[in-house]
């Protein structure tokens, strides 16, 4: 159900309000969710720490659920009881949220902070501001990453999705997200289908069912992944030969970590992931979270977080800020997926059908998976 414009109204006046409270009007406490791993490291690092040094006596507490946060969100708003006060989600679930009433509209130029030349927020983030209720962080993109030491001898390491569906020259287990997001692009490009028609492709039962079949031809090779994090444990592990993940994550394992990994741009999956305010929050948390907000997304912090992870942040003033990784010392630009050497053939994922198309699919993923 969505929300009422009176209740558009209160929840605007209370924005307004928590943006300006007073230290003594806010809670002491708060419940952030992402989504675990390296990412959810740099949030730690690049804001939170700094936040809670300038705020003594206020705590924040991770919960590691945004994979579940448009199911958990809906159960949360049915029992009446919202137990978290900020959300990191990808910009299609954050249209769901929003279209749903779950998520708060926010003037954003209201409650964040400006660029440092007093460009406004809005124009600051400008066109990755795709909904009312979201506040963008970071451009990242879900990509492959393989184990360089289990290449075939005498075969040139996989450099194209399709390789991905290609069992007989890169033999081995893969690594796939439990969801029909990514793979049903990737499975109709590498069936044949222009880029600039997927979606029109995939919109019809026939292009599900051709996707599917496609997807097919791998499920017996297929290790399903939840969390980020699986896919570079899978592969440190030897477990699969190459799999999917966010790209930051793999930049994890290979710059810090230094495993034997190697990474495939081709086809990676541009999105967008940023924060919604859970609707219906007490003043005093809903105060607090305004204030931390607007901290954490000014230009330095997405800036900041750019040292721990390799991912663009949202802000144009933000970018010119990007130097090198805090403890390696290596400049990050080059392992950013906009860098133009990583992005010379892009997929563009569409937040917005799949906004409006995504519980269909799942259901129809989920019966496939289960065959």
């Amino acid at each position: 159900m969505k929300l009422t414009k009176t209740l558009l109204a209160t929840t605007a006046l209370t924005v307004a309000a928590g943006a300006s409270a007073t230290a003594q009007d806010m809670a002491d406490s708060m419940t952030l969710v992402s989504w675990g791993g390296a990412y959810q490291e740099s949030q730690q690092k690049a804001y939170v720490e700094p936040y809670l040094a300038d705020n003594p006596g206020v705590s924040a507490t991770w919960d590691e659920s945004s994979a579940e946060a448009v199911a958990k969100l809906r159960a949360m708003n049915e029992a009446g009881n919202v137990t978290w006060d900020l959300v990191d989600v990808v910009a299609s679930d954050a249209m769901r949220l929003c279209d749903e009433g779950l998520a708060m509209e926010l003037d954003h130029d209201e409650v964040l902070a400006a660029a440092p030349d007093g460009t406004e927020a809005s124009d600051d983030f400008g066109d990755l501001i795709v909904s009312d209720c979201f506040v963008p962080q970071i451009v990242y993109s879900t990509t492959f990453g393989y184990r360089t030491d289990m290449v075939p001898e005498g075969v040139d390491a996989p450099d194209s999705v399709c390789d991905v569906f290609d069992l007989e020259t890169y033999p081995g287990k893969r690594a796939l997200q439990k969801r029909p997001i990514d793979n049903m692009e990737w499975a109709l490009f590498c069936d044949g289908v222009a880029k600039d028609e997927l979606y029109d492709v995939l919109g019809t039962d026939e292009g599900v069912d051709r996707a599917l079949a496609k997807l097919d031809t791998i499920k017996d090779q297929v290790v399903w992944w939840s969390a980020g994090a699986e896919t570079p444990q899978l592969l440190a592990d030897g477990e699969v030969f190459m799999g999917s993940t966010y790209n930051g994550r793999l930049f994890s394992a290979i710059a810090e970590q230094d495993q034997p990994i190697g990474m495939m741009w081709d086809m990676q999956s541009f999105d967008l992931d940023g924060w919604i305010v859970p609707a219906g929050l007490p003043e005093d948390r809903l105060a607090r979270v305004m204030d931390f907000l607007k901290f954490a997304t000014d230009t330095q912090r997405l800036a900041d977080q750019a040292a721990y992870i390799s991912y663009g942040p949202a802000r144009d003033s933000s970018a010119p800020l990007v130097g090198k990784h805090a403890e390696l010392g290596i400049d990050m630009a080059p392992h950013m997926p906009t860098d133009p050497a990583n992005a010379t053939n892009v997929h563009i994922y569409d937040y917005e059908w799949w906004a409006d198309n995504r519980d269909d699919l799942d259901a129809k993923f989920q019966a496939w998976l289960a065959q």
